[in-house]
This record gives structure tokens, C-alpha cells and sequence, in this order.
């Protein structure tokens, strides 16, 4: 600790440095001894010093987000194959209900399934129950955050993430421009994107973010990522129609009548939301699961 007349005697040793030095012509002065004109004495230099430092380390230092309470339990086998998982009102908690880990994996991660490799075999095919509960209300992309420690945790989960080139759908404004109502209204933490009949959706709130994951996850057979290039950074309104992309042999006369006359989903895309998907060479993510772990029994 500096005492205050310690501080005062260093003082009054600049303030005569400093009056010595403006009888000296600046030209005579080296560039070095120019620097010292500006700087306080040296004690004072580490006391500004560590201030800035620790200043930083506070600004840098985020806090983990995690949730207050959570339980992971193995899905009831009598419970049949039906389940979901989706935040509940409120944004304090998140529920999941008969599903894997890598569903819960790539919800959280907005990555499609097939993006997702290695790990072991339970990883896709035991399902489990979670039930998870903030300390406040939080934002969609925190409680997110919060689910992905919430499976590295428990799932003593580790992964890493690879890039290469290639085959991708690109995501812009079509020339007319959008065609989606924006949506400014309080974050509702309700599933952005809804089924409201075969191959037809009603979107409300949704990102771009959710809507490329979206879309990925529809172009299953295509095996392109989408990425986003709309520049759009609001949340929009959409319905969204479309003939779906059938699997060979199967019968259309069974289909709900009409359906096979709407348009594709690009079509659709350009003609109902403005959007548009052009096929490019871009960027693949590929999340490869390192190691996991099944939760101890409670």
C-alpha cells in the first residue's frame, strides 16, 4: 500500500522533473524522454497498470449461464414414442419429454441432425426427461445456452466443431423484397414455427436464425445446409404452404386433396415470404462428438 505522503514526495519529484525539462528545448529531448514528459513516475505507472488490467479481466470474465434446477431422468418406456421439448411460459424454464440427446443436441445448437456426428450409439436412440428451471426469466438465447451446459454437464458431453467447403443453400431477399409482417411484440417463448396442416406452417416471431435451421431440417433428402445472407435481424409473421417432396412409392391418391398442386418450397419461399434459396459452395458445419456419458442413476 502507498501512503499518502509517499504519494505526495513522488509527486513533488515529477512536478521538478517536469519544470527541468521545460527549460530544455523539446528539439534537444529524446523521443523516449518525451514519452517520460507525459507519464507519471514509475509507482504510479504500475498503480495505473494493474487498475486497467483488473479493469479488463472484470469486462472479459462472463459469467456461466446455467440453470438453477434441472433433472435428467430416463424416458418411461411405457410412454410410447411421442414426446417434445420446448420452453415454457414465461422463459424460467425448459421442458423435454421422450427424446435423445442428440435432438436436444441439435435443437439447442440450431444445427440439422444429419450435421451431427460421431458419439456413442445411446446418443441417438435413448430418450430422456428433462425438466430445467432458471433463476429469472430469461432471454430464448440464454435459456439455449443454458440447455447446451445443461447436456455437457450431465452428459459429460465434448465435441468439436469442423468446417469445410461445400454444397450449401443461400438464403437472401428476393428481388421484391420481403414479404413476412414484422413482429415487435414481447418475447412469448412459444415454438416459433407450427404445423397447422400437411406441409403447411404458420410462423410467429420467428428469426432467421430458426427459420434457416428450419429449413434445413425440411431439405432432408437435399443434404444442404441453409445460411442465412437475408440480413433481416427481426422477428416476422408467415404462412407457409407448400407440396412436400415425397419419398418413391408412395401414393398420392391417399394425400389430402390439392396438396401435390401447391408449389415447391422454393417456389413458395419466393411467392409467400419473399425469400429466396440459391443453390452455392459455402460453408458446412460439422459437430463431431468426442465422448459422452450416460448420467448416474437417481
Amino acid at each position: 500500500m502507498i501512503s499518502i505522503g509517499s504519494a505526495r514526495s513522488e509527486r513533488h519529484s515529477f512536478e521538478a522533473t517536469r519544470k527541468r525539462w521545460d527549460t530544455v528545448p523539446v528539439s534537444e529531448i529524446q523521443p523516449e524522454s518525451r514519452l517520460l514528459m507525459l507519464m507519471p513516475s514509475g509507482r504510479w505507472c504500475a498503480i495505473l497498470a494493474g487498475s486497467l488490467i483488473a479493469t479488463v479481466q472484470l469486462l472479459t470474465v462472463e459469467e456461466r449461464l446455467t440453470f438453477d434446477v434441472a433433472s435428467v431422468r430416463p424416458a418411461d418406456p411405457e410412454a410410447g414414442r411421442g414426446g417434445g421439448i420446448k420452453p415454457l411460459p414465461g422463459g424460467e424454464a425448459y421442458d423435454a419429454k421422450n427424446v435423445s440427446v442428440k435432438l436436444m443436441f441439435s435443437l439447442m445448437h440450431k444445427i440439422p441432425m444429419r450435421q451431427i456426428t460421431g458419439g456413442p450409439g445411446w446418443f441417438e436412440t435413448a430418450l430422456w426427461d428433462v425438466k430445467a428451471k432458471a433463476a429469472q426469466p430469461s432471454s430464448i438465447d440464454d435459456l439455449h445456452t443454458m440447455f447446451q451446459n445443461l447436456l455437457a454437464d450431465e452428459f459429460q458431453l465434448k465435441f468439436h466443431k469442423e468446417v469445410k467447403q461445400g454444397a450449401v443453400y443461400i438464403l437472401s431477399v428476393d428481388k421484391g423484397g420481403p414479404k413476412m409482417k414484422v413482429n415487435e411484440t414481447p418475447q412469448n417463448f412459444d415454438i416459433p414455427i407450427r404445423p397447422t396442416g400437411p406441409a403447411e406452417f404458420a410462423g410467429v416471431r420467428v428469426p432467421m436464425p430458426y427459420l434457416t435451421w428450419f429449413l434445413s431440417n425440411i431439405l432432408q433428402r437435399e443434404e444442404r445446409p441453409v445460411i442465412d445472407r437475408t440480413g433481416l435481424t427481426g422477428n416476422y409473421d408467415f404462412a407457409l404452404s407448400f407440396a412436400p417432396e415425397l419419398p418413391p412409392g408412395v401414393d398420392t391418391k391417399d394425400l389430402p386433396p390439392g396438396m401435390m398442386d401447391r408449389p415447391t418450397i422454393f417456389n413458395a419461399l419466393r411467392d409467400q415470404l419473399g425469400l429466396k434459396l440459391d443453390p452455392q459452395k459455402g460453408p458446412v458445419e460439422m459437430y463431431v462428438i468426442d465422448s459422452a456419458e450416460k448420467p448416474p442413476a437417481k
